[in-house]
């Protein structure tokens, strides 16, 4: 079968429609003509299935890549994965993000496609804001994400990335009491608000047996529910605009990470720093008994709306989650809210 390339399509007869498009899916017939897109073309042209021809000139394989690369961004990493995908028996058509894949067994007309895939290169920087627009899009027609990322070896990684909430059944204990600021942290010396923030709230650390040593952010969030006041070694009250601003100091992104740690403090969960695990907090859904401390599940790191994504960084991050057996999440902050996306390695 022959094809003309015109423009972004090949176009083929309508012998084209029984042969390639009933069968196995390629392609969208139109007016009694079976359209390509140029992925799909590549990749029947490369499994010997068409000829194509351009000007009336036929294109070889090479000429014809060489081509749709200046036609296509990331051409030949959307070959890839579509080669891959094809060759593990998946339906594959052309969507708005860049392929839309059918479960095994499954038939476009026939069955829902589950998945939206999107090729992205290991080089490239991957903006949030697209990523939340993949998920809007995906939503709408109950799709996943997958982000299908390609090395510079042309191996691909695929990861499920789906927003999600945070909600805990923790229940935390009331209190009033003082704390002093000393360098990074908040002591608190009484041992009955020590006792009780501690044991019963899940803040902080022991520094002994009688009192307490709180984090900036713990500080920050009792601050603001009227359980701590904070005094400097003079005795001086601080604020909480003072306080934060001081905190801003000794950790840059401390103003959106104490939004993030609010707003799971506020859904009923139990946080504590990652830093072993190279992010800013790990998270219990539910805490009974510091005697009785199950494994956390969840991995959260605190970005910014404008966040751009590094992969090889977010690839590390994922991998170390999975390795400690949690879910990786990426707690964004916008003015309105504070969002969580859910992004793992996943198989397909």
């Amino acid at each position: 079968m022959r094809g003309e390339l015109i423009g972004d399509k090949v176009v083929l007869g309508e012998d084209a429609i029984t042969k390639l498009y009933s069968t196995s899916y390629y392609g969208r017939p139109r007016e009694g003509r079976l359209e390509l897109s140029l992925v799909e073309a590549a990749y029947l042209l490369g499994e010997g299935k068409i000829s194509i021809i351009q000007d009336e000139k036929p294109l070889e394989f090479k000429e014809f890549f060489e081509v749709t690369s200046t036609l296509v961004k990331n051409f030949e990493l959307k070959y890839i994965v579509y080669k891959d995908l094809r060759g593990r028996g998946y339906y594959v058509q052309p969507s708005v993000t860049d392929f839309r894949v059918y479960p095994r067994g499954g038939k476009p007309g026939k069955t829902r496609a589950i998945y939206f895939v999107r090729v992205v290169s290991e080089r490239e920087p991957l903006p949030l804001v697209d990523i939340t627009q993949y998920l809007e899009i995906a939503e709408n027609v109950r799709k996943r994400i997958i982000l299908a990322i390609v090395d510079e070896e042309s191996d691909i990684t695929f990861y499920d990335v789906k927003k999600t909430s945070m909600k805990g059944e923790t229940k935390f204990a009331d209190g009033k009491g003082e704390g002093t600021l000393l360098e990074d942290r908040v002591i608190v010396w009484a041992p009955a608000l020590a006792k009780n923030l501690h044991q019963k709230g899940f803040f902080g650390k022991p520094l002994d047996e009688k009192r307490l040593q709180l984090s900036l952010v713990e500080s920050a969030y009792l601050m603001k529910k009227k359980v701590l006041r904070v005094v400097d070694s003079a005795g001086n009250v601080i604020d909480i605009k003072t306080f934060t601003k001081r905190a801003a100091q000794i950790e840059t992104n401390f103003g959106h990470k104490l939004r993030v740690y609010e707003a799971l403090r506020d859904n009923g969960m139990v946080v504590k720093t990652g830093f072993k695990f190279g992010s800013h907090f790990r998270v219990y859904e539910k805490v009974e008994s510091l005697d009785k401390l199950i494994h956390s599940k969840y991995l959260v790191h605190a970005i910014q709306g404008d966040h751009i994504f590094l992969l090889p960084e977010l690839s590390r991050a994922i991998r170390l989650a999975q390795s400690v057996r949690k879910r990786m999440i990426f707690a964004y902050v916008t003015d309105k809210k504070v969002g969580y996306i859910d992004i793992g390695r996943t198989k397909l």
